[in-house]
């Protein structure tokens, strides 16, 4: 079965039996987790094995970047924000090999369990001006970001797990959060190029996939990035020639309502250039996209296979290495200094 374009969610800890039909649904390629969907690894690799027996080919990810957003917890390493992290290439030496091995170790975590990749790095210039992503800033300077983003990627990468960048073009220049209202952003196209498009432009040779904000640049589109085929297409295709993935953020996001309901929306982000929408937190509005998507089908993407987890480590053997032990041992010195 190939891979559909469409990434849901789960309601709990197991597979519901609505849920066990609905993974088999064609137009479904990827699940993604959340806190709800976890209470311990053992329960989490049963969830995992549950899935990958009734869909093998399904692409299983997460948002388990460190500090706030890190859904799973118990029983995994505790990452410190990436902004602690990228202050320490200018504040302490080794902090560039730190961002290596806290890249491999967040990755090899969750590729021990069975899932495929994290929603990660973030790649949004920020410190403290925009409070949805703030400390998930690896810095507000580009050249510092880039750098820190570089060495974190370099550690995915070592573990066997594709790199998303998000949100392109950047975030953090807006106050509004785009769970709960559509930001606008007046600046130019420049003086984007300038600043916050510098990380994707350098990176796009590194990075997997690219996830697009849900922002409007009325200097540039009308709509938000992610339903506009001149940011995805024409600059970030084109101009930034960027070959990997482009995953939605999530459509139940208020940042989408501009577009319309469910279907519009995810009609207009797949003739944009997304490869797969997210819909999350909103079951109708997943079987909304389903039944748009059995009634106007749409080639399956090659691209997606990509995002497949390269190697699965046993857990027990990761967590007796010699890279994790002291990994943890440093990320965790870390979160005591704050």
């Amino acid at each position: 079965m190939t891979l559909g374009p469409l990434m849901l969610d789960l309601e709990g800890l197991v597979l519901t039996p609505e849920e066990r039909v609905l993974i088999l649904n064609p137009s479904v390629g990827g699940i993604i987790f959340f806190s709800r969907n976890f209470v311990s690894y053992s329960q989490l690799v049963e969830l995992v094995a549950d899935i990958r027996a009734i869909r093998g080919d399904l692409l299983l990810c997460v948002d388990q970047e460190g500090g706030r957003v890190q859904r799973f917890r118990d029983g995994f390493t505790h990452l410190p924000p990436m902004q602690m992290l990228g202050d320490l290439l200018l504040k302490e030496e080794g902090g560039e090999s730190l961002l290596q091995d806290a890249g491999w170790l967040m990755a090899s975590e969750l590729l021990a369990c069975g899932l495929d990749f994290s929603f990660a790095p973030v790649l949004d210039l920020d410190r403290e001006s925009c409070a949805v992503i703030g400390d998930r800033s690896f810095a507000d300077n580009p050249e510092e970001a880039i750098r820190a983003a570089h060495h974190f990627i370099t550690g995915m990468h070592q573990a066997g797990m594709a790199a998303t960048g998000k949100h392109f073009p950047g975030h953090g220049g807006v106050v509004a959060d785009s769970h709960y209202e559509t930001p606008y952003d007046n600046r130019s196209l420049q003086q984007l190029r300038d600043r916050d498009l510098q990380p994707f432009a350098r990176l796009a040779d590194e990075l997997d996939a690219i996830m697009p904000a849900h922002i409007v640049y009325p200097c540039v589109e009308s709509v938000p990035v992610g339903f506009s085929p001149i940011w995805l297409q024409k600059i970030l295709r084109n101009e930034l020639q960027f070959q990997g993935v482009i995953f939605s953020d999530d459509l139940s996001m208020k940042g989408a309502d501009l577009v319309g309901g469910y279907p519009e929306k995810a009609s207009r982000a797949l003739q944009a250039g997304c490869d797969m929408v997210l819909v999350c937190n909103n079951r109708a509005g997943a079987l909304e996209v389903i039944d748009f998507l059995s009634e106007n089908p749409v080639k399956p993407s090659g691209r997606l296979a990509k995002m497949a987890a390269r190697k699965h480590p046993e857990w027990e053997a990761l967590r007796a290495s010699e890279r994790w032990q002291i990994t943890s041992q440093k990320l965790a010195k870390q979160l005591n200094k704050s």
